[in-house]
């Protein structure tokens, strides 16, 4: 068996950070990931500053970061962005999926999310959500169920697959 990756959690918000806002969030993040197995290294909250961003990618060693917020079209909103530029890869079906499930549950709303998944250079995956509390809901639903292979597949050069599937 696989052993579960290891996450940062990364609640990107100016309010939060500036103390105007509790981080209801992130610890909504923290508390499902926990139940369903994954350590949780530690939560960070950092304002919306592509700078920030990308001293948490330098500075954390975990295997997985889940980035809270700055998934939406304002000129703020700008954790997708650059997640785009580090990245080495995106997975695309589940901004797809995430945006598709958060349609059925909003309606229309739900399609201006961009929500990503993807993986840097390094191997390690990183992760983009909304910050309200049922979009982390809803996204770490999908992750649940993927993680563990992604991150298999992530790490792996050569050699067989190891995850069994059910």
């Amino acid at each position: 068996m696989v052993n579960k990756p290891s996450f940062t959690i990364v609640v990107v918000s100016d309010s939060v950070y500036q103390g105007m806002k509790k981080d209801e969030s992130g610890e909504i993040a923290k508390s499902f990931l926990v139940e369903h197995g994954y350590p949780v290294s530690e939560k960070i909250v950092i304002p919306n500053s592509t700078r920030e961003i990308i001293k948490v990618i330098r500075t954390t060693k975990t295997d997985a970061l889940l980035f809270i917020g700055g998934t939406g079209p304002s000129p703020r909103d700008i954790t997708v962005d650059a997640l785009e530029n580090l990245s080495w890869r995106k997975i695309p079906g589940f901004g797809e999926l995430f945006r598709y499930l958060s349609y059925k549950e909003i309606g229309f709303r739900g399609i201006i999310s961009r929500s990503e998944l993807y993986i840097l250079p390094d191997g390690r995956i990183a992760v983009v959500l909304p910050g309200s509390i049922n979009a982390v809901k809803l996204g770490l639903k999908i992750i649940v169920e993927i993680i563990d292979h992604l991150y298999e597949e992530a790490k792996r050069f050569e050699g067989p697959h190891n995850i069994q599937h059910k």
